[in-house]
């Protein structure tokens, strides 16, 4: 499957929009990564609890979002976008969309 955040590819002629997919996860933070940030923010430097949770969480939701172009017969995912929300203490949002189209063979 071809993705991209562009709107279309060069080299590929887009036959059919199939319409928005999406992928999304909701997260929260674990009183063992709160801990290990905490003194991560007394000295300062890169979280990397909290930079693998959130990378953890753009690939489920990305793997989301495949899966629903697969399911609609696409090949390719053009436009994708990513956005985190806050939903309430100690816990976000990513979602995952773009729009699954079909390529000319």
């Amino acid at each position: 499957m071809i993705c991209t955040t562009a709107i279309d590819i060069p080299e590929k002629k887009i036959v059919k929009t199939l319409g928005v997919v999406e992928g999304n996860t909701i997260r929260a933070r674990n009183i063992g990564r709160d801990i290990l940030a905490v003194f991560k923010n007394l000295i300062g430097g890169e979280i990397e609890e909290y930079t693998k949770l959130m990378g953890e969480s753009r690939e489920q939701a990305f793997d989301r979002m495949i899966s629903e172009a697969e399911k609609l017969g696409a090949d390719g995912i053009v436009g994708i976008r990513i956005s985190t929300s806050y939903i309430m203490a100690n816990a976000a949002e990513i979602l995952v969309y773009g729009t699954a189209v079909i390529f000319k063979e």
